[in-house]
Protein backbone atom coordinates (compact mmCIF):
# COMPACT_ATOMS: atom_id res chain seq x y z
CA UNK A 1 0.00 0.00 0.00
CA UNK A 2 1.22 3.52 -0.83
CA UNK A 3 1.30 6.37 1.67
CA UNK A 4 -1.52 8.85 1.15
CA UNK A 5 -1.48 12.61 0.91
CA UNK A 6 -0.65 14.87 3.82
CA UNK A 7 -3.73 15.68 5.94
CA UNK A 8 -4.70 18.73 7.92
CA UNK A 9 -2.21 20.77 9.93
CA UNK A 10 -0.43 18.92 12.71
CA UNK A 11 -0.41 15.49 11.02
CA UNK A 12 2.91 13.75 10.29
CA UNK A 13 4.33 14.14 6.75
CA UNK A 14 3.20 11.58 4.18
CA UNK A 15 6.59 9.87 4.30
CA UNK A 16 5.89 8.87 7.90
CA UNK A 17 2.28 7.67 7.68
CA UNK A 18 0.05 5.64 5.37
CA UNK A 19 -3.64 5.76 4.44
CA UNK A 20 -5.27 2.56 3.25
CA UNK A 21 -8.32 3.81 1.41
CA UNK A 22 -11.20 1.79 0.01
CA UNK A 23 -10.13 2.78 -3.52
CA UNK A 24 -6.54 1.73 -2.79
CA UNK A 25 -7.74 -1.64 -1.53
CA UNK A 26 -9.78 -2.19 -4.70
CA UNK A 27 -6.94 -0.94 -6.93
CA UNK A 28 -4.58 -3.42 -5.27
CA UNK A 29 -6.93 -6.26 -6.14
CA UNK A 30 -7.88 -6.87 -2.51
CA UNK A 31 -11.41 -7.64 -1.43
CA UNK A 32 -13.04 -4.98 0.74
CA UNK A 33 -15.13 -5.49 3.86
CA UNK A 34 -18.36 -6.30 2.00
CA UNK A 35 -20.50 -9.26 3.01
CA UNK A 36 -20.77 -12.09 0.50
CA UNK A 37 -23.84 -11.74 -1.68
CA UNK A 38 -25.48 -14.81 -0.16
CA UNK A 39 -25.02 -13.48 3.36
CA UNK A 40 -26.39 -10.05 2.38
CA UNK A 41 -29.48 -11.73 0.91
CA UNK A 42 -29.93 -13.77 4.07
CA UNK A 43 -29.99 -10.57 6.09
CA UNK A 44 -32.93 -9.24 4.05
CA UNK A 45 -35.22 -12.25 3.85
CA UNK A 46 -35.17 -15.95 4.70
CA UNK A 47 -33.34 -18.23 2.29
CA UNK A 48 -34.41 -21.88 2.30
CA UNK A 49 -30.79 -22.92 1.68
CA UNK A 50 -29.35 -20.68 4.43
CA UNK A 51 -31.30 -21.05 7.69
CA UNK A 52 -31.06 -18.29 10.27
CA UNK A 53 -28.89 -20.49 12.49
CA UNK A 54 -26.22 -20.99 9.79
CA UNK A 55 -22.70 -19.66 10.39
CA UNK A 56 -21.55 -17.06 7.89
CA UNK A 57 -17.79 -16.79 7.39
CA UNK A 58 -16.23 -13.44 8.17
CA UNK A 59 -15.40 -11.62 4.92
CA UNK A 60 -11.86 -11.22 3.73
CA UNK A 61 -10.36 -7.76 4.12
CA UNK A 62 -7.30 -5.66 3.30
CA UNK A 63 -3.86 -7.22 3.29
CA UNK A 64 -2.40 -10.56 2.36
CA UNK A 65 -2.95 -13.84 4.17
CA UNK A 66 -0.20 -14.47 6.70
CA UNK A 67 2.16 -17.34 6.05
CA UNK A 68 4.58 -18.92 8.49
CA UNK A 69 8.06 -17.40 8.66
CA UNK A 70 10.21 -20.14 7.19
CA UNK A 71 13.70 -20.68 8.66
CA UNK A 72 16.52 -19.52 6.43
CA UNK A 73 19.57 -21.64 5.63
CA UNK A 74 21.51 -20.41 8.67
CA UNK A 75 18.70 -21.28 11.08
CA UNK A 76 18.10 -24.66 9.46
CA UNK A 77 21.77 -25.48 9.93
CA UNK A 78 21.62 -24.44 13.59
CA UNK A 79 18.52 -26.56 14.23
CA UNK A 80 20.28 -29.54 12.68
CA UNK A 81 23.14 -29.10 15.17
CA UNK A 82 20.94 -30.01 18.14
CA UNK A 83 22.10 -33.46 19.17
CA UNK A 84 19.87 -35.91 21.11
CA UNK A 85 22.97 -37.78 22.26
CA UNK A 86 24.42 -34.65 23.86
CA UNK A 87 21.07 -33.96 25.54
CA UNK A 88 21.01 -37.49 26.92
CA UNK A 89 24.56 -37.12 28.25
CA UNK A 90 23.65 -33.89 30.07
CA UNK A 91 20.56 -35.41 31.65
CA UNK A 92 22.44 -38.51 32.81
CA UNK A 93 25.25 -36.36 34.24
CA UNK A 94 22.76 -34.28 36.25
CA UNK A 95 21.08 -37.47 37.50
CA UNK A 96 24.48 -38.78 38.60
CA UNK A 97 24.66 -36.22 41.41
CA UNK A 98 22.13 -38.31 43.35
CA UNK A 99 19.95 -35.45 44.51
CA UNK A 100 19.74 -31.86 43.36
CA UNK A 101 17.32 -30.77 46.07
CA UNK A 102 17.66 -27.07 46.85
CA UNK A 103 18.32 -27.89 50.53
CA UNK A 104 20.89 -30.60 49.75
CA UNK A 105 24.62 -30.35 50.39
CA UNK A 106 26.46 -27.59 48.50
CA UNK A 107 30.11 -28.40 49.22
CA UNK A 108 30.33 -32.06 48.19
CA UNK A 109 32.13 -32.44 44.84
CA UNK A 110 30.08 -35.45 43.70
CA UNK A 111 26.65 -35.28 45.34
CA UNK A 112 24.02 -32.62 45.86
CA UNK A 113 22.94 -29.39 44.28
CA UNK A 114 26.33 -27.74 44.78
CA UNK A 115 28.06 -30.38 42.66
CA UNK A 116 25.41 -29.96 39.95
CA UNK A 117 25.80 -26.17 40.05
CA UNK A 118 29.56 -26.39 39.66
CA UNK A 119 29.33 -28.85 36.75
CA UNK A 120 26.78 -26.70 34.89
CA UNK A 121 29.01 -23.66 35.36
CA UNK A 122 32.09 -25.53 34.09
CA UNK A 123 30.26 -26.94 31.07
CA UNK A 124 28.75 -23.59 30.06
CA UNK A 125 32.17 -21.98 30.52
CA UNK A 126 33.58 -24.57 28.12
CA UNK A 127 30.97 -23.55 25.53
CA UNK A 128 31.71 -19.87 26.16
CA UNK A 129 35.40 -20.41 25.35
CA UNK A 130 34.40 -20.79 21.69
CA UNK A 131 32.52 -17.45 21.61
CA UNK A 132 35.48 -15.10 21.25
CA UNK A 133 34.60 -13.42 24.54
CA UNK A 134 30.99 -12.67 23.68
CA UNK A 135 29.55 -15.34 26.01
CA UNK A 136 30.21 -15.01 29.73
CA UNK A 137 29.05 -17.30 32.55
CA UNK A 138 28.19 -16.39 36.12
CA UNK A 139 26.78 -17.98 39.25
CA UNK A 140 24.09 -15.64 40.57
CA UNK A 141 23.62 -16.43 44.27
CA UNK A 142 21.72 -15.00 47.20
CA UNK A 143 20.84 -16.09 50.74
CA UNK A 144 17.20 -17.10 51.04
CA UNK A 145 15.96 -16.58 54.57
CA UNK A 146 13.53 -19.11 56.11
CA UNK A 147 10.27 -19.10 54.15
CA UNK A 148 7.83 -21.50 52.55
CA UNK A 149 9.60 -24.88 52.02
CA UNK A 150 12.92 -23.35 53.14
CA UNK A 151 13.23 -23.99 56.91
CA UNK A 152 16.78 -22.64 57.31
CA UNK A 153 18.80 -19.88 55.58
CA UNK A 154 19.85 -21.38 52.24
CA UNK A 155 22.07 -20.16 49.41
CA UNK A 156 20.19 -20.38 46.13
CA UNK A 157 22.26 -20.15 42.95
CA UNK A 158 21.35 -19.63 39.31
CA UNK A 159 23.88 -20.38 36.59
CA UNK A 160 23.55 -17.92 33.71
CA UNK A 161 25.38 -17.80 30.38
CA UNK A 162 25.03 -14.42 28.67
CA UNK A 163 25.55 -14.21 24.91
CA UNK A 164 26.07 -10.56 24.06
CA UNK A 165 24.15 -9.24 21.05
CA UNK A 166 26.14 -7.46 18.34
CA UNK A 167 23.66 -4.86 17.01
CA UNK A 168 21.19 -4.33 19.87
CA UNK A 169 22.76 -5.79 23.03
CA UNK A 170 20.34 -3.86 25.24
CA UNK A 171 17.45 -5.99 23.95
CA UNK A 172 17.37 -9.26 25.92
CA UNK A 173 15.76 -12.70 25.65
CA UNK A 174 15.82 -15.37 28.38
CA UNK A 175 15.50 -19.15 28.12
CA UNK A 176 15.51 -21.30 31.25
CA UNK A 177 15.16 -24.69 32.91
CA UNK A 178 15.49 -25.51 36.63
CA UNK A 179 18.21 -27.83 37.85
CA UNK A 180 16.88 -28.56 41.34
CA UNK A 181 14.88 -31.77 41.94
CA UNK A 182 12.63 -33.35 44.57
CA UNK A 183 10.88 -36.55 45.67
CA UNK A 184 7.50 -37.07 47.37
CA UNK A 185 8.37 -35.08 50.51
CA UNK A 186 9.28 -31.60 49.32
CA UNK A 187 11.62 -31.18 52.33
CA UNK A 188 13.49 -34.46 51.77
CA UNK A 189 16.97 -33.23 50.84
CA UNK A 190 18.87 -36.51 51.21
CA UNK A 191 17.02 -39.26 49.31
CA UNK A 192 18.01 -39.95 45.71
CA UNK A 193 16.07 -37.54 43.51
CA UNK A 194 17.10 -38.04 39.86
CA UNK A 195 14.85 -35.36 38.34
CA UNK A 196 15.56 -36.55 34.80
CA UNK A 197 12.40 -35.11 33.24
CA UNK A 198 11.66 -32.53 35.95
CA UNK A 199 13.76 -30.73 35.03
CA UNK A 200 17.11 -32.01 33.81
CA UNK A 201 15.37 -32.20 30.42
CA UNK A 202 14.80 -28.43 30.38
CA UNK A 203 18.33 -27.68 31.56
CA UNK A 204 19.77 -29.98 28.88
CA UNK A 205 17.80 -28.18 26.16
CA UNK A 206 19.01 -24.80 27.43
CA UNK A 207 22.62 -25.94 27.58
CA UNK A 208 22.51 -27.46 24.10
CA UNK A 209 21.17 -24.18 22.72
CA UNK A 210 23.93 -22.26 24.53
CA UNK A 211 26.56 -24.54 22.97
CA UNK A 212 25.26 -23.83 19.48
CA UNK A 213 24.67 -20.08 19.80
CA UNK A 214 28.08 -19.54 21.44
CA UNK A 215 29.63 -19.60 17.96
CA UNK A 216 26.93 -17.54 16.24
CA UNK A 217 26.14 -13.82 15.96
CA UNK A 218 22.76 -12.84 17.43
CA UNK A 219 21.72 -9.20 17.08
CA UNK A 220 20.20 -9.14 20.58
CA UNK A 221 21.46 -10.55 23.89
CA UNK A 222 20.35 -14.03 25.01
CA UNK A 223 20.50 -15.32 28.59
CA UNK A 224 20.69 -19.10 29.06
CA UNK A 225 19.65 -19.83 32.65
CA UNK A 226 19.69 -22.92 34.85
CA UNK A 227 17.79 -21.79 37.94
CA UNK A 228 17.40 -23.37 41.39
CA UNK A 229 14.71 -23.27 44.07
CA UNK A 230 11.87 -23.95 41.65
CA UNK A 231 10.46 -26.90 43.57
CA UNK A 232 10.54 -24.94 46.84
CA UNK A 233 8.70 -21.87 45.53
CA UNK A 234 10.23 -20.47 42.32
CA UNK A 235 12.94 -18.78 44.39
CA UNK A 236 15.76 -18.73 41.85
CA UNK A 237 13.70 -17.42 38.95
CA UNK A 238 12.03 -14.85 41.21
CA UNK A 239 15.43 -13.50 42.22
CA UNK A 240 16.63 -13.45 38.62
CA UNK A 241 13.51 -11.64 37.34
CA UNK A 242 13.56 -9.03 40.12
CA UNK A 243 17.28 -8.36 39.55
CA UNK A 244 16.70 -7.84 35.84
CA UNK A 245 13.79 -5.51 36.52
CA UNK A 246 15.72 -3.52 39.12
CA UNK A 247 18.52 -3.05 36.59
CA UNK A 248 16.06 -1.82 33.96
CA UNK A 249 16.86 -4.64 31.54
CA UNK A 250 14.64 -4.75 28.46
CA UNK A 251 13.58 -8.41 28.52
CA UNK A 252 11.30 -8.82 25.49
CA UNK A 253 10.61 -12.55 25.90
CA UNK A 254 11.23 -15.37 28.37
CA UNK A 255 10.91 -19.08 27.48
CA UNK A 256 10.59 -21.53 30.37
CA UNK A 257 11.26 -25.23 29.69
CA UNK A 258 9.95 -27.46 32.46
CA UNK A 259 9.07 -31.16 32.03
CA UNK A 260 9.86 -31.47 28.33
CA UNK A 261 11.40 -34.93 28.62
CA UNK A 262 8.79 -37.45 27.50
CA UNK A 263 6.33 -37.89 24.68
CA UNK A 264 4.37 -40.58 26.59
CA UNK A 265 1.62 -39.86 29.12
CA UNK A 266 0.44 -41.88 32.11
CA UNK A 267 -2.17 -43.64 29.95
CA UNK A 268 0.44 -44.73 27.41
CA UNK A 269 -0.68 -42.14 24.87
CA UNK A 270 2.28 -40.94 22.85
CA UNK A 271 2.56 -37.58 21.09
CA UNK A 272 6.05 -37.29 19.64
CA UNK A 273 5.55 -34.12 17.65
CA UNK A 274 3.58 -31.76 19.92
CA UNK A 275 4.60 -29.48 22.77
CA UNK A 276 2.31 -27.40 24.95
CA UNK A 277 2.95 -23.68 25.25
CA UNK A 278 1.19 -22.02 28.20
CA UNK A 279 0.33 -18.37 27.54
CA UNK A 280 -1.34 -16.22 30.18
CA UNK A 281 -4.09 -13.68 29.41
CA UNK A 282 -4.34 -10.40 31.35
CA UNK A 283 -0.81 -9.69 32.66
CA UNK A 284 -0.48 -9.89 36.46
CA UNK A 285 1.68 -6.75 36.41
CA UNK A 286 -1.01 -4.65 34.73
CA UNK A 287 -2.62 -1.88 36.75
CA UNK A 288 -6.30 -2.19 37.62
CA UNK A 289 -7.23 0.71 35.33
CA UNK A 290 -5.29 -0.66 32.37
CA UNK A 291 -6.71 -4.15 32.91
CA UNK A 292 -10.20 -2.61 32.97
CA UNK A 293 -9.46 -0.85 29.67
CA UNK A 294 -8.17 -4.11 28.22
CA UNK A 295 -11.39 -5.88 29.16
CA UNK A 296 -13.54 -3.05 27.80
CA UNK A 297 -11.90 -3.26 24.35
CA UNK A 298 -11.80 -7.07 24.23
CA UNK A 299 -8.05 -7.40 24.67
CA UNK A 300 -8.06 -10.28 27.15
CA UNK A 301 -6.68 -12.60 24.47
CA UNK A 302 -3.98 -10.15 23.36
CA UNK A 303 -1.55 -9.98 26.26
CA UNK A 304 2.20 -9.78 25.51
CA UNK A 305 2.48 -13.47 26.48
CA UNK A 306 -0.15 -14.44 23.92
CA UNK A 307 1.51 -12.31 21.25
CA UNK A 308 4.70 -14.22 22.04
CA UNK A 309 2.75 -17.47 21.68
CA UNK A 310 1.48 -16.35 18.26
CA UNK A 311 5.04 -15.52 17.24
CA UNK A 312 6.18 -19.00 18.33
CA UNK A 313 3.38 -20.54 16.28
CA UNK A 314 4.59 -18.68 13.18
CA UNK A 315 8.34 -19.35 13.42
CA UNK A 316 8.67 -22.71 15.22
CA UNK A 317 6.18 -25.03 13.51
CA UNK A 318 7.95 -26.31 10.41
CA UNK A 319 9.81 -29.26 8.92
CA UNK A 320 13.07 -28.15 10.50
CA UNK A 321 11.71 -28.40 14.05
CA UNK A 322 9.37 -31.30 13.28
CA UNK A 323 6.94 -30.00 15.89
CA UNK A 324 3.49 -28.55 16.40
CA UNK A 325 2.96 -26.02 19.19
CA UNK A 326 -0.29 -26.33 21.11
CA UNK A 327 -1.10 -23.00 22.74
CA UNK A 328 -2.88 -23.34 26.09
CA UNK A 329 -4.66 -20.20 27.26
CA UNK A 330 -3.59 -20.50 30.88
CA UNK A 331 -0.72 -19.39 33.09
CA UNK A 332 0.27 -23.03 33.64
CA UNK A 333 -1.19 -26.48 34.29
CA UNK A 334 -4.29 -26.35 36.46
CA UNK A 335 -3.40 -24.70 39.84
CA UNK A 336 0.32 -25.24 39.19
CA UNK A 337 3.18 -22.91 38.36
CA UNK A 338 6.64 -22.50 36.90
CA UNK A 339 9.62 -20.21 36.45
CA UNK A 340 7.94 -18.03 33.82
CA UNK A 341 5.54 -16.72 36.48
CA UNK A 342 8.01 -14.34 38.21
CA UNK A 343 8.91 -12.86 34.83
CA UNK A 344 5.24 -12.24 34.07
CA UNK A 345 4.90 -10.60 37.48
CA UNK A 346 7.71 -8.20 36.54
CA UNK A 347 5.90 -7.26 33.32
CA UNK A 348 7.98 -9.39 30.94
CA UNK A 349 6.33 -11.55 28.21
CA UNK A 350 6.89 -15.17 29.25
CA UNK A 351 5.61 -18.64 28.32
CA UNK A 352 6.08 -22.22 29.49
CA UNK A 353 6.88 -25.25 27.32
CA UNK A 354 5.79 -28.64 28.68
CA UNK A 355 5.24 -32.10 27.18
CA UNK A 356 1.62 -32.79 26.06
CA UNK A 357 0.78 -35.67 28.45
CA UNK A 358 2.52 -35.97 31.80
CA UNK A 359 3.16 -39.25 33.64
CA UNK A 360 2.75 -38.52 37.34
CA UNK A 361 4.35 -41.82 38.38
CA UNK A 362 7.58 -40.20 37.17
CA UNK A 363 7.20 -36.80 38.86
CA UNK A 364 7.89 -35.88 42.51
CA UNK A 365 8.03 -39.57 43.48
CA UNK A 366 10.19 -41.61 45.84
CA UNK A 367 12.10 -44.27 43.91
CA UNK A 368 10.23 -47.57 44.31
CA UNK A 369 8.32 -50.33 42.53
CA UNK A 370 4.72 -51.12 43.52
CA UNK A 371 2.51 -53.72 41.85
CA UNK A 372 4.90 -53.88 38.96
CA UNK A 373 4.87 -50.09 38.44
CA UNK A 374 8.22 -48.28 38.60
CA UNK A 375 7.95 -44.90 40.31
CA UNK A 376 10.51 -42.13 40.04
CA UNK A 377 11.84 -39.54 37.61
CA UNK A 378 14.45 -41.75 35.94
CA UNK A 379 16.32 -41.28 32.63
CA UNK A 380 14.85 -44.45 31.14
CA UNK A 381 11.50 -42.70 30.89
CA UNK A 382 12.89 -39.83 28.80
CA UNK A 383 12.62 -39.54 25.01
CA UNK A 384 15.86 -37.94 23.81
CA UNK A 385 14.63 -37.23 20.28
CA UNK A 386 11.56 -35.52 21.72
CA UNK A 387 13.66 -33.25 23.95
CA UNK A 388 15.78 -32.37 20.92
CA UNK A 389 12.69 -31.37 18.95
CA UNK A 390 11.44 -29.16 21.81
CA UNK A 391 14.90 -27.60 21.93
CA UNK A 392 14.55 -26.84 18.21
CA UNK A 393 11.24 -25.07 18.87
CA UNK A 394 13.04 -22.92 21.46
CA UNK A 395 16.04 -22.29 19.23
CA UNK A 396 13.89 -21.32 16.23
CA UNK A 397 12.02 -18.89 18.49
CA UNK A 398 15.10 -17.40 20.17
CA UNK A 399 17.05 -16.96 16.95
CA UNK A 400 14.08 -15.43 15.11
CA UNK A 401 13.49 -13.04 18.01
CA UNK A 402 17.14 -12.07 18.27
CA UNK A 403 17.56 -11.42 14.54
CA UNK A 404 14.30 -9.50 14.09
CA UNK A 405 13.79 -5.94 15.36
CA UNK A 406 12.40 -5.30 18.81
CA UNK A 407 8.68 -4.81 19.28
CA UNK A 408 7.18 -1.42 18.36
CA UNK A 409 6.53 0.93 21.27
CA UNK A 410 3.71 3.36 22.09
CA UNK A 411 1.29 1.56 19.77
CA UNK A 412 -2.09 3.29 19.88
CA UNK A 413 -5.52 3.34 18.25
CA UNK A 414 -6.85 6.89 17.86
CA UNK A 415 -10.42 7.21 19.10
CA UNK A 416 -11.05 10.98 19.03
CA UNK A 417 -13.62 10.60 16.24
CA UNK A 418 -16.20 7.90 15.57
CA UNK A 419 -15.31 6.20 12.30
CA UNK A 420 -15.45 2.86 10.56
CA UNK A 421 -11.79 3.33 9.63
CA UNK A 422 -9.06 2.52 12.14
CA UNK A 423 -6.12 4.86 12.78
CA UNK A 424 -3.00 3.31 14.32
CA UNK A 425 0.11 5.16 15.51
CA UNK A 426 3.42 4.17 17.09
CA UNK A 427 6.93 5.53 17.67
CA UNK A 428 9.44 5.09 14.86
CA UNK A 429 12.56 3.08 15.69
CA UNK A 430 15.59 5.15 14.77
CA UNK A 431 18.19 2.48 15.53
CA UNK A 432 18.56 1.38 11.91
CA UNK A 433 17.54 -2.18 12.78
CA UNK A 434 13.89 -1.69 11.84
CA UNK A 435 13.31 -1.36 8.08
CA UNK A 436 9.53 -1.01 8.10
CA UNK A 437 6.30 -1.93 9.83
CA UNK A 438 3.38 -4.21 9.26
CA UNK A 439 -0.23 -4.06 10.41
CA UNK A 440 -1.67 -7.45 11.33
CA UNK A 441 -5.30 -8.23 12.01
CA UNK A 442 -7.65 -11.12 12.61
CA UNK A 443 -11.34 -11.67 13.32
CA UNK A 444 -11.95 -11.59 17.07
CA UNK A 445 -12.68 -15.32 17.24
CA UNK A 446 -9.46 -16.37 15.47
CA UNK A 447 -6.53 -17.50 17.64
CA UNK A 448 -3.74 -16.41 15.25
CA UNK A 449 -3.17 -13.39 13.04
CA UNK A 450 -4.77 -13.98 9.64
CA UNK A 451 -3.81 -10.92 7.54
CA UNK A 452 -0.84 -8.56 7.22
CA UNK A 453 -0.42 -5.18 5.52
CA UNK A 454 3.11 -3.86 4.97
CA UNK A 455 3.11 -0.07 5.37
CA UNK A 456 6.79 0.89 5.15
CA UNK A 457 8.77 3.15 7.46
CA UNK A 458 5.81 5.17 8.74
CA UNK A 459 4.32 5.79 12.17
CA UNK A 460 0.67 6.37 11.33
CA UNK A 461 -1.72 4.29 9.24
CA UNK A 462 -5.44 4.50 8.48
CA UNK A 463 -6.94 1.10 7.71
CA UNK A 464 -10.27 0.72 5.92
CA UNK A 465 -11.53 -1.77 8.51
CA UNK A 466 -13.44 -1.16 11.71
CA UNK A 467 -11.70 -1.72 15.05
CA UNK A 468 -15.13 -2.80 16.33
CA UNK A 469 -15.04 -5.97 14.23
CA UNK A 470 -11.43 -7.21 14.25
CA UNK A 471 -8.29 -7.21 16.41
CA UNK A 472 -5.25 -5.22 15.26
CA UNK A 473 -1.55 -5.44 16.00
CA UNK A 474 1.61 -3.71 14.79
CA UNK A 475 4.94 -5.41 14.28
CA UNK A 476 8.38 -4.30 13.07
CA UNK A 477 10.16 -5.72 10.01
CA UNK A 478 13.94 -6.04 9.79
CA UNK A 479 16.55 -7.52 7.52
CA UNK A 480 15.68 -10.72 5.65
CA UNK A 481 12.01 -9.84 6.25
CA UNK A 482 12.09 -11.06 9.86
CA UNK A 483 9.19 -9.79 11.95
CA UNK A 484 8.95 -8.96 15.65
CA UNK A 485 6.06 -10.19 17.76
CA UNK A 486 3.00 -7.99 17.32
CA UNK A 487 1.95 -5.34 19.82
CA UNK A 488 -1.72 -4.88 20.69
CA UNK A 489 -2.79 -1.20 20.47
CA UNK A 490 -4.54 0.57 23.34
CA UNK A 491 -6.69 3.67 22.87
Amino acid sequence: MQPGATGAGGEPPASRRAFLTRSAVVAAGLVGSQLPAQAAHAADEPDPELPWSATVDWPDGPGKKIRAQKPDNDLRAMLAEIDPARIEAIVRKLVSFGTRHTLSVQDDPVRGIGAARDWIFAELSRYAAASGGRMTVQVQSYLQQPASRVPVPTVISNVIATMQGSRQPQRVYVVSGHYDSRVTNVLDATSDSPGANDDASGVAAVMEMARIIATKDPDATILFAAVAGEEQNLYGSTYMATQLKAAGVDVQAMLNNDIIGSSTGDDGKRERYTVRCFVQGIPPSESASRAATRRSIGGENDSPARQLGRFISEVAQNKSTGMSVRMIYRLDRYLRGGDHTPFLEQGYPAVRFTEPNEDFAHQHQDLRTENGVVYGDLPEFCDWDYIARVARVNLATLWSLSQAPGMPVNVRILTSNLSNDTILTWTLDGSGVTEGYEIVWRPTNEPLWTHAIEVGMVNRVTVDLSKDNVVFGVRAIGRKGLRSPAVFPFP
